[in-house]
């Protein structure tokens, strides 16, 4: 293991291996990189309705190529 950087996080882990039940509160940090009090932003419904017809779309081109070159109907 010579010539490996040493770690404070690393070494941490590999001193007291994570079990089942820890959620890393007890050692300094939390395991999913994220602080409990982020919040979600309002859902952006023009953005979701814009992707959706654009999904909506490229399936009815899919579709109309795939007639065209005789592979369905």
């Amino acid at each position: 293991m010579s010539g490996m950087i040493p770690d404070g996080h690393g070494s941490d882990a590999m001193a007291d291996p994570h079990v089942a039940g820890d959620h890393g509160e007890d050692h300094g940090h939390v395991d999913d990189g994220h602080p409990d009090d982020d919040a979600l932003g309002p859902v952006n419904l023009a953005a979701w309705g814009a992707g959706a017809l654009g999904v909506g779309l490229g399936l009815v081109v899919a579709g109309a190529l795939a007639l065209a070159a005789g592979w369905i109907g």
